[in-house]
């Protein structure tokens, strides 16, 4: 200030600011407050501006770098669950010699009941022909007559019953017992083109014992009943029921 109270000239060339001092240093509390809040809101901002500087640098590439990680995470999750076996857990390789190899199941053998004819060759009425062949069209009763069989009515007995079922009955022998066999046809009233004669030996080995054997086929060849031990009551008498159950009389009724 000049001694006439107006402001000096500044040296320097800066602008004239008029400048007043409080006389107390609490009247200033006001300006303190406002630049901390100031500074303050700078700090925010800065703190903001650092936080999404990378975002505003790399533009697109962060989020989908983020969205190519997340489709690989579901990728590999899908390919667990897809691989796993029913008790959710992944199937891992096993050593070779650790291995299961399922086993086929045998089926059962022919000739047993349920099951084919075995295949046997039988010369019958002076031509060889395929047990399977003279089943194939009625269901049959094959007697197989053993050596030295003194059988006349138990013969009679199994046409009387084959008859009336419409089974038609075939008394098969072996080679050495053919002549007998065809004394015994007679007795029984058999006629010899249902007699026949065993060459293979296939249906004695596989059925017959050292009585009477009746084995009873269902039309197709298929083996329907076994009956050993005849002529015993018991076994004449479940082999006139297994005739009723394949007679075509009872399967039309």
């Amino acid at each position: 200030m000049d001694a006439g109270g107006g402001p000096e000239r500044d040296d320097y060339g800066l602008p004239r600011v008029d400048i007043e001092i409080p006389d107390d240093a609490r009247e200033l509390d006001p300006d303190v407050q406002a630049y901390r809040r100031e500074l303050r809101a700078h700090r925010r901002q800065e703190r903001a501006n650092r936080l999404r500087g990378p975002l505003r640098r790399e533009g697109m590439a962060l989020p989908l770098v983020a969205a190519c990680l997340m489709l690989a995470l579901i990728t590999s999750t899908l390919l667990v669950l897809f691989a796993a076996d029913e008790t959710g857990m992944p199937q891992l390789s096993r050593p070779a010699a650790t291995r299961h190899t399922p086993t086929a199941t045998p089926s059962p053998p022919t000739g047993q009941v349920g099951q084919p004819l075995p295949a046997a060759q039988i010369l019958i009425d002076g031509r060889l022909e395929r047990v399977q062949s003279m089943t194939e069209h009625q269901a049959s009763l094959l007697a197989l007559v053993p050596q030295d069989c003194s059988c006349v009515p138990a013969l009679r007995q199994l046409a009387a019953q084959a008859g009336p079922a419409h089974v038609l009955l075939y008394l098969i022998g072996t080679p050495g017992a053919m002549g007998q066999l065809t004394e015994l046809a007679a007795a029984a009233g058999q006629s010899p083109r249902f007699v026949g004669e065993d060459s293979t030996g296939v249906l004695p080995t596989t059925y017959a014992g050292p009585a009477l054997t009746a084995v009873l086929v269902q039309a197709g060849g298929s083996v329907s009943y076994v009956a050993h031990g005849l002529p015993q009551p018991t076994a004449m008498a479940q082999l006139e029921v297994a005739l009723r159950q394949v007679s075509p009389i009872a399967a039309n009724h």
